[in-house]
């Protein structure tokens, strides 16, 4: 009778440890992270100030924006997006592994919690010693064998669902991957756009500022050789020159490169890059959403994807814990086999078995203890990890918004400057005309108009590229991302 009792103690050990299965594992999903009042020092104001004559507005609890770069007003920008998200390696790349997680969790799903069902066939001449002074010295025989082969394996600690779980969760975060990708792409292909914009209007005026700078040298040179200029005068005036020649080379290597650039984001080889646009062909997005902190994390495919990491870590504890207890194993096996061909359908030649199996761990020499320690150690390291992408994603909009604050009033001053310096060119070119002023003063005035001129580009592409950064910082929509 004692034998009976300690089954079902062991039977009831068995059921109680599988029903609180999910307790091997700490939490999958991590703590509550703060939730600040606003991003940056200063409160998120309701607008920047007013640039270009427009003022962008931030539409505080707003959502993300899909196809964002749309909002640039630029065809030709949309196709090159498009075009990108298309036919860019990386990318490309991306999308294939992550198909490849996909399709080995589906495999391991189906290894490791549905039956295995193996069909074998064999056939094989054997040669067999006889008895000593009896019958023939050797025996020579064919064996024809065919069987089914069932196997299963009880998952009475979890141990095979925690597995499956961890997978999951390591797909789920390929995939939040995935999507920040893709978003970062589009993000670099506009900014690139930009950039590539700005420095082709930069060497430009850079081009022009170098031809007025050697205007005025030759025209100091003959004034100098006249007597009505000085030495140090000449040598001020050749020096400017230079120094603007110089710098003129790096300025198109630089356009260049971001033109390369370009073209290797879309897929595209350096010598199939587009031909830049102009700054004016583009469009500031005046409204731009800015979600409140708690919302955001739900939509920042980095911080979903560090979630996801912890979801994975936990699932490995949950496997690391189950490793300590018994695993249990059912097989069977049903098949005919036979020295003839012929016998292989008759009832004489069924096989068949049945069996059950135990393992127990007893001594690892402590593998399996240190295992749980790490896999526990890998699942703090994950928290921290999460911590760090949030405050992560909170810098990043919180800079990118005083990035573009700021940005409204460095344009705000560059426009006013050009604007002076556009109506002193004016005004001297009227005197001039006039007779009250000479020459070299006008093409002084025209140098300070395009140096002006080329603070105020760089200032309104910053803007440009920077509103770029806002809508990148947001994340994904929901109703677009992608599901645990």
């Amino acid at each position: 009778m004692k034998a009976p009792v300690m089954h079902r103690s062991i039977f009831a050990l068995a059921t109680a440890a599988a029903l609180t299965g999910c307790a091997f594992a700490p939490p999958a999903k991590p703590p509550a992270p703060p939730s600040p009042s606003h991003y940056a020092v200063q409160p998120t104001p309701a607008q920047s100030a007013q640039a270009d004559g427009v003022s962008q507005h931030f539409s505080l609890g707003a959502r993300a924006v899909p196809e964002w770069w749309r909002r640039y007003g630029s065809d030709t920008l949309d196709a090159w997006v498009d075009e990108g998200l298309r036919n860019n390696p990386s990318l490309a790349a991306t999308q294939h592994s992550l198909e490849a997680a996909h399709q080995l969790l589906r495999a391991q799903v189906g290894a490791n919690m549905l039956p295995t069902l193996d069909g074998q066939a064999q056939s094989s001449r054997q040669r067999a010693l006889g008895f000593p002074d009896f019958g023939p010295p050797t025996n020579l025989y064919d064996v024809y064998a065919g069987q089914l082969s069932l196997s299963y394996n009880f998952d009475l600690f979890g141990a095979t669902r925690h597995g499956i779980e961890q997978t999951a969760a390591q797909v789920d975060q390929q995939s939040y991957e995935f999507d920040a990708a893709k978003r970062a792409l589009a993000a670099n292909i506009v900014i690139a756009a930009i950039n590539a914009a700005s420095l082709s209007e930069q060497l430009s005026t850079s081009e022009r500022l170098s031809a007025l700078a050697h205007q005025q040298a030759a025209l100091t040179e003959h004034a100098y050789q006249l007597g009505a200029a000085s030495r140090d005068d000449l040598l001020s005036v050749q020096q400017q020159a230079e120094s603007i020649d110089t710098s003129i080379p790096g300025l198109r290597a630089q356009a260049m490169r971001a033109r390369h650039g370009l073209a290797v984001l879309m897929g595209r080889t350096p010598d199939q890059a587009p031909a830049s646009l102009s700054l004016a062909e583009l469009q500031l997005p005046l409204d731009v959403p800015v979600s409140v902190p708690s919302e955001l994390l739900q939509q920042r495919p980095d911080v979903l994807a560090a979630e996801a990491s912890v979801h994975a870590a936990s699932a490995q504890v949950g496997v690391a814990t189950a490793n300590l207890f018994p695993h249990i194993s059912l097989s069977a096996s049903l098949g005919t086999a036979g020295f003839k061909p012929a016998s292989l359908f008759t009832g004489a030649g069924s096989i068949w078995s049945v069996g059950a199996g135990l393992t127990q761990p007893i001594f690892h020499g402590g593998a399996l203890m240190a295992q749980r320690r790490a896999a526990i150690a890998s699942y703090n390291a994950a928290l921290a990890q999460y911590r760090q992408a949030v405050l992560n994603a909170f810098q990043n909009v919180a800079d990118t918004l005083t990035a573009l604050d700021q940005d409204a009033l460095t344009l705000q001053a560059a426009s006013r400057q050009a604007a002076t310096a556009e109506q002193a060119f004016g005004d001297t070119g009227a005197r001039y005309r006039l007779g009250a002023v000479s020459y070299p003063e006008t093409v002084l005035t025209e140098q300070h108009l395009q140096s002006a001129r080329l603070t105020e580009i760089q200032a309104r592409a910053a803007r440009m590229a920077d509103t770029a950064a806002l809508f990148q910082a947001m994340g994904t929509p929901p109703a677009t991302a992608r599901k645990d």
